[in-house]
């Protein structure tokens, strides 16, 4: 098959076809753990070049305004607070009504200064890694704007305005997709989380009632602008599983062993429609276990998500602050000398 670029492996994956070696790439890897394993890089996609990873991952660009300790506002009117992690968790949000809904105006998607980095990005690796940018689908930007509580308590007390707020989160990340596809970037990945590891967040019935069928809008707009999704959302999908897959995605992300997502029943039951990415266990294997625990883990991947490609390996989530440096080496060292095809573990 001989060598190819990370940019060809990784939509081959995409494809569900088999490439030279699995390929590799995380959403997040914390600050302190680059710093571990790359002193002095600049940021993620400076530590995904230098570790080689097979693509790298940009965003449009909003800006935040410092409002308090640690308390930062997004554009979008929300107030998000950090933690010990990189990335921090709403603690206010502009809408609570259907009034405040309609009186709600959103940034300006269309400053082309938002998409600066993302078109050096494709001109710096365009055919050689993977671009991806991240955009989202129904659920986060709802959130985001009423806050977790208020959005779960108002998909049973007032669903309308849930609705709205989801119809409006197609409508203006399908306005952001336009921009980034005119760019020429390789693919989208969505990051709303539907689940925890007990089951989704809400109901089946109201995921089909209220997030199905704008999922599919969404994922069919980006499909139709030439533009394959990896969806991420974690947790336990089996009551809605088959829905997030009817939408058409082209990847699922990360099949949540914590939340009892055996990879190799997902495999076997949805491999001739999507790719799969995961699954070595950030929560415990890769934050408390040993170097051998590791090892042991990539290899139980990859035998299971490798045959037949459509496969791309990663943590069960994201490098976060607790994962020791020295397990996400072992997990690459791993990857490198049983990644290749034909797969032999």
């Amino acid at each position: 098959m001989g060598n190819m670029t990370s940019a060809e492996r990784v939509m081959r994956v995409l494809r569900r076809e088999e490439p030279d070696r699995v390929p590799h790439f995380e959403w997040l890897i914390d600050k302190r753990v680059r710093e571990a394993l790359c002193p002095g890089c600049k940021d993620h996609n400076d530590f995904a070049v230098r570790m080689g990873h097979d693509a790298v991952l940009v965003s449009p660009r909003f800006e935040t305004e410092r409002t308090g300790e640690n308390l930062f506002k997004s554009e979008w009117g929300y107030v998000s607070q950090l933690g010990a992690e990189e990335h921090g968790i709403e603690v206010q949000s502009p809408i609570q009504t259907m009034n405040d809904f309609d009186r709600y105006t959103p940034p300006d998607v269309h400053i082309p200064e938002r998409y600066t980095a993302i078109a050096e990005a494709v001109a710096a690796f365009k055919g050689k890694k993977a671009v991806g940018v991240h955009l989202n689908d129904v659920f986060s930007l709802p959130r985001y704007l009423m806050g977790m509580e208020n959005l779960l308590l108002a998909v049973a007390m007032d669903p309308d305005l849930v609705k709205a707020l989801v119809n409006f989160s197609v409508d203006i990340n399908l306005e952001m997709a336009r921009e980034v596809a005119a760019l020429d970037v390789d693919f989208v990945w969505t990051g709303d989380d539907y689940a925890c590891n007990y089951g989704p967040l809400i109901s089946p019935e109201s995921f089909r009632d209220i997030l199905y069928e704008p999922l599919c809008r969404v994922i069919g707009g980006f499909r139709a602008l030439g533009l394959p999704v990896i969806k991420h959302t974690d947790g336990n999908l089996w009551p809605i599983i088959d829905m997030i897959i009817d939408s058409g995605i082209a990847c699922l992300d990360p099949i949540d062993p914590q939340a009892g997502m055996d990879l190799a029943e997902v495999k076997n039951k949805y491999s001739d429609v999507v790719a799969l990415k995961g699954n070595v266990d950030c929560a415990q294997t890769l934050s408390f276990g040993s170097v051998a625990d590791v090892v042991e883990e990539t290899r139980a991947a990859l035998r299971v998500g490798a045959p037949g490609g459509g496969f791309i390996l990663s943590s069960s989530n994201s490098i976060h602050s607790a994962v020791k440096p020295e397990n996400y080496m072992a997990m690459l060292k791993t990857l490198e000398e049983y990644g290749a095809y034909p797969i032999s573990v």
